[in-house]
């Protein structure tokens, strides 16, 4: 399952390119009927929020998936939703209050980690 999950390096490739922080891949095929994989990160402030939907949606489209977005003005969360994979990209605080890492926390994940 986790060769799925890197499937999607491009993904977490670009949010690090942007300084996404703690970048999270979620495998919740066969746990869920929203979509078979998340992909979390939080951002440190509204532009920077801005910054992460933004280049999730130019990677996306890049590999050849439609986008549709959602809370494009919040503060707190924004959804990408490209089919078979779903970015949430988060503040602190809605990260910490949506909880989504510990309410599927039995899927399989993969922790992006990158080096300066």
């Amino acid at each position: 399952m986790k060769e799925k999950l890197k499937s999607f390096s491009y993904i977490y490739e670009a949010l690090a390119s942007k300084r996404g922080l703690d970048i999270v891949g979620m495998d919740l095929k066969g746990n869920s009927s929203i979509s078979d994989f998340f992909v979390l990160v939080t951002a440190n402030s509204d532009v920077h929020m801005g910054t992460l939907r933004d280049v999730s949606v130019e990677a996306l489209e890049k590999n050849g998936r439609t986008c549709i977005i959602e809370g494009r003005d919040s503060t707190q969360w924004c959804l990408i939703d490209a089919g078979e994979v779903v970015v949430h990209v988060f503040s602190v605080k809605g990260r910490a209050f949506y909880k989504l890492d510990s309410i599927w926390g039995d899927s399989d994940i993969l922790r992006y980690t990158y080096e300066d």
